[in-house]
């Protein structure tokens, strides 16, 4: 069964791969940029992100939010320069002013929201992980009583009982 930090993790990377390539989709555009289903930009561009999906996904280790702030600008500028190579490309490999401000304001945006559904995920997971680990316990077979039954007289006393002596037992009398 996979950890709650497993699944955060490929979480994360989804999360990352998919935001990388929105944003750079829709701050290249807001920059001037043409994009088109069309082109070959946007396979190359859906390629590089699942490859910065993979990568971040594939890390274990918890995040806070300045580490996914650090993986969505490598992504975003992976994302935009696959936009850039296309043949046809409109405009030069720089980024304009409106670019740059999209750009840098997804990427603390983006951060918390993929720093939330993960923490949120963390917490779906354990708790899911605690309710099966409940529901398929089974409850303890219920307790049966003994009794003891006698059967035959219990007058008939064993002889080994009566050769050990009877009488007063004591240390013997100080003479």
């Amino acid at each position: 069964m996979r950890t709650s930090a497993e699944a955060a993790a490929r979480l994360r990377g989804a999360f990352v791969g998919s935001a990388s390539g929105a944003v750079s989709i829709a701050a290249h555009a807001l920059g001037g940029g043409v994009v088109s289903p069309g082109q070959s930009s946007i396979a190359l561009l859906v390629a590089a992100c699942a490859v910065v999906g993979v990568v971040v996904g594939v890390r274990r280790t918890r995040h806070g939010v300045a580490e996914v702030m650090v993986m969505l600008a490598i992504g975003q500028a992976v994302g935009h320069s696959a936009l850039t190579m296309s043949p046809g490309h409109q405009h030069s490999s720089g980024m304009t002013a409106a670019m740059a401000v999209a750009h840098l304001a997804a990427i603390p945006v983006g951060a918390l929201l993929i720093r939330g559904a993960e923490i949120a995920v963390t917490r779906a997971v354990s708790a899911a992980n605690g309710t099966v680990r409940v529901l398929s316990s089974r409850p303890a077979a219920p307790a049966t009583i003994a009794y003891a039954v006698f059967v035959g007289p219990l007058s008939a006393p064993r002889r080994l009982l009566f050769s050990s002596g009877f009488g007063l037992r004591g240390p013997p009398a100080l003479r």
